[in-house]
């Protein structure tokens, strides 16, 4: 991760929020991903829904596992506080951290690596809870820090740096939120701010777990037999005379397009991801339509973006728990530890 801090520079006309802070104020250090990661961009619309959302950054948690996404929160709110989890232990340390203090914002962001393999447990029993946070899964299908390897999230047919195709089915994080009961559930695309910055917004705003898959494309990875701009096609073709190796300088991919409509979107290798976004007929509080939908979608080799399923349920992991309205942290030692003569009370009622 990066530790450099970005330089403190403020346009007097950069627009200020309720609280009087800039877009700046909410940045973090500078990125060290790779040049139009899709993960940079993920990254500006966060800034972006917090700074329009009003939040004091003393008032964010940030926490993350391992893996390219995890290093995000780094980059953005650097006065939030943050808390950088083992590989897939995560939402443990999200519920936890809730459990402790429900009055702050919680925001997770993983990857498909860190959510949909060793940490597939974990994010499906947060999901169960109803942790009051909001989830975002950087999904870009493969293992980026240990050298592109296929991810859980792997289309069958997609091929790696090597040339191997895939030959497993794919888990889909949006349809295993579903069919878990998650009560807000979204996918957009890093490349989409205009959308992805409004569904951010509503995550945050929303009771209890919002879930938001964000494909985000690999710039470095996507460099695999076949392409004739990897870095074998090239040597293959030209006369070294010293061999060098570099990651070229990438824009990050960007898209518009219309609700209702789909858009073919290229990928920096060649491939394409079809999108596609509901129109105002679509209702996202029948689970059951959502699911048929999402299947119709999927079998003309679409993915759906937007808000896909909402439900206000109102109750969340402390209305399950029936926990206390004051947060655990702010209640004094006597009352939270009352005493051995209290235990002795309580367990009478087991006997």
């Amino acid at each position: 991760m990066s530790y450099i801090t970005k330089p403190v520079a403020r346009h007097p006309k950069m627009p200020r929020n309720a609280l009087g802070l800039t877009p700046r104020d909410y940045e973090g250090t500078m990125s060290t991903l790779c040049a139009g990661c899709g993960h940079d961009s993920v990254t500006a619309a966060l800034i972006q829904a917090i700074f329009e959302l009003d939040v004091e950054p003393h008032r964010l948690v940030k926490l993350s596992g391992i893996g390219c996404s995890s290093k995000t929160p780094t980059y953005f709110v650097r006065d939030a506080h943050g808390f950088n989890s083992v590989h897939g232990r995560m939402p443990s340390i999200a519920a936890g951290a809730n459990a402790a203090n429900r009055d702050l914002l919680y925001v997770g962001i993983s990857g498909d690596g860190d959510s949909l393999s060793i940490g597939l447990g974990q994010f499906c029993h947060a999901i169960r809870r109803n942790v009051n946070m909001l989830y975002v899964l950087e999904n870009n299908g493969v293992y980026g820090l240990t050298k592109g390897q296929f991810s859980a999230s792997a289309d069958i047919g997609s091929t790696s740096k090597a040339g191997v195709a895939n030959r497993q089915g794919p888990i889909d994080p949006v349809n295993l939120a579903l069919s878990l009961g998650a009560t807000f559930v979204a996918r957009s695309f890093s490349g989409d701010k205009a959308q992805l910055v409004p569904i951010l917004k509503a995550g945050f705003r929303h009771n209890g777990f919002a879930f938001v898959d964000v494909i985000s494309p690999c710039v470095t990875f996507n460099d695999h037999k076949g392409s004739t701009k990897s870095y074998a096609h090239t040597r293959e073709h030209m006369h070294e005379v010293i061999e060098t190796d570099f990651v070229p300088l990438r824009a990050e991919i960007k898209t518009s397009y219309a609700e209702g409509t789909a858009r073919a979107v290229t990928m920096h290798d060649g491939s394409v991801v079809k999108l596609r976004k509901v129109d105002d007929t679509y209702d996202p509080t029948d689970r059951g339509a959502v699911l048929d939908y999402l299947g119709e979608v999927a079998t003309r080799g679409e993915i759906s973006t937007g808000l896909l399923y909402l439900e206000e349920s109102g109750e969340d992991m402390h209305g399950f728990e029936n926990t206390v309205d004051t947060p655990l942290v702010e209640l004094p030692h006597e009352t939270l530890c009352p005493g051995s003569s209290a235990l002795a009370e309580l367990q009478k009622e087991w006997v």
